[in-house]
């Protein structure tokens, strides 16, 4: 007859069959465990299914199979599970083994997957940007979930806010939870990679203008730096100017400090570590730049390892400061939209080779062959094209004048 929890509550040393290969197994000590006894291959095994629990309290968010205290209706479950799995032809044991191991959330899977790939980063801010990409935009949708719980639907939750409204962020962050999902498929957390192919299908098409950076048309570039220049000089307006005239990243401007700057040599020479494609880039510095420069000094008295667009309270500039100023400027296009700008301005209205303006934007040849032997910046050939950008942008001219190869 089957057991009772009476009988598993009151049962004396030894052992106590309750049917279909599942005993109670009492200890002198009345320690209680429960034994399940198959046969595989010929050969009679008895496999340790758990400890013995009189009654589970509150529910646990573990299967069957990883559970280490079992109630007499759960170890008739997991017996079931383990009979199943010697049909099969699997070994019970090394498949409970694999699931004693708590399942880790998607936040301790990141933290876990970020502290083994973290020295391959290159530099500690690409590090630090990666981990908060995640901590705000998937840990608040999916930070608490188990791993082997996060399916297309969770994830896509998770993206839909910033798809269309910060798309390349949100296809970084795609990929980076694909990225941790395939390591916790490595680790045996979950039984599947990543299901990115069926997340982006159940998301909306980012538009093309979604998938790149609106760009003032370089027809307006003058008004707009006319306009900054109009509405006085503060570290946002004057920082913009700086970005719009050495076609910089926001970033490399935020960052930049005065030691990176050369006036004898009218030079910004910016180090690897903080360039996207870890090379240091030296820009040549129009004669409109330098003035930019002698304002901002003006104002802030900065000077060695100082920011040369320092933020309020000392911290660094925020990216939303420039945006600010150009928004106040009457602009709808992004800060960063400024490079496209003066790469089509170059392409249309000048005939200086398009190696140059590359080499202005600090882009990596996408020829590696060519990459490898193409050593030279162009430094002394981009001054050319940096002055002439700077006397467009200063309005001196609406139409450049195309100058010889």
């Amino acid at each position: 007859m089957p057991l009772t929890v009476i009988q598993v509550r009151n049962a004396k040393p030894g052992r106590h069959a309750d049917g279909k290969g599942l005993y109670l197994f009492v200890k002198p000590s009345r320690a209680r465990s429960w034994v399940l006894r198959i046969q595989s291959e010929g050969r009679r095994r008895d496999l340790g299914l758990g400890s013995v629990l009189f009654e589970r309290k509150e529910a646990v968010d573990l299967p069957i199979a990883a559970r280490r205290e079992l109630t007499l209706a759960e170890a008739r479950e997991k017996a079931a599970l383990g009979r199943t799995m010697v049909k099969a032809g699997l070994d019970p044991s090394a498949e409970w083994r694999r699931l004693v191991t708590a399942v880790p959330t998607f936040k301790e899977a990141a933290t876990r997957y970020h502290d083994n790939i973290k020295a391959g980063f290159r530099n500690a801010r690409h590090s630090a940007s990666w981990r908060t990409s995640l901590e705000m935009h998937a840990f608040p949708h999916i930070g608490s979930s188990r791993v082997d719980r996060i399916d297309t639907a969770a994830i896509q939750c998770a993206l839909l806010p910033i798809w269309l409204t910060i798309p390349e962020t949100a296809r970084r962050v795609r990929q980076r939870i694909g990225a941790v999902l395939d390591f916790a498929h490595g680790q045996g957390w979950r039984p599947t990679e990543a299901p990115l192919r069926a997340v982006s299908r159940g998301l909306p098409n980012q538009s093309r203008l979604a998938n790149h950076y609106a760009a003032t048309p370089y027809t307006d570039v003058p008004a707009v730096v006319g306009t900054l220049r109009a509405k006085g000089e503060t570290v946002g307006r004057l920082a913009l100017q700086f970005l719009i005239l050495t076609a910089a990243r926001s970033g490399e401007i935020r960052g930049a400090i005065w030691t990176e700057i050369d006036f004898d040599g009218k030079a910004w020479n910016i180090p690897g570590t903080r360039m996207k494609a870890g090379k240091a880039h030296a820009v040549p510095l129009s004669s409109q730049a330098v003035t930019i420069l002698r304002a901002v000094g003006g104002l802030f008295e900065g000077r060695g390892s100082d920011p040369l667009f320092p933020g309020s309270g000392g911290r660094k500039l925020s990216d939303m400061t420039m945006t600010k100023a150009l928004r106040d400027a009457g602009s709808e296009a992004t800060v960063h939209g400024f490079r496209s700008s003066f790469r089509d301005w170059a392409a249309e209205q000048t005939s200086f080779p398009s190696e140059w303006a590359e080499a202005a934007l600090a882009h990596a040849l996408p020829n590696k062959v060519e990459a490898a032997y193409r050593r030279t910046q162009f430094f002394d050939q981009r001054r050319k094209l940096m002055d002439a950008w700077g006397d467009y942008v200063d309005g001196q001219s609406n139409v450049l004048s195309l100058v010889a190869q």
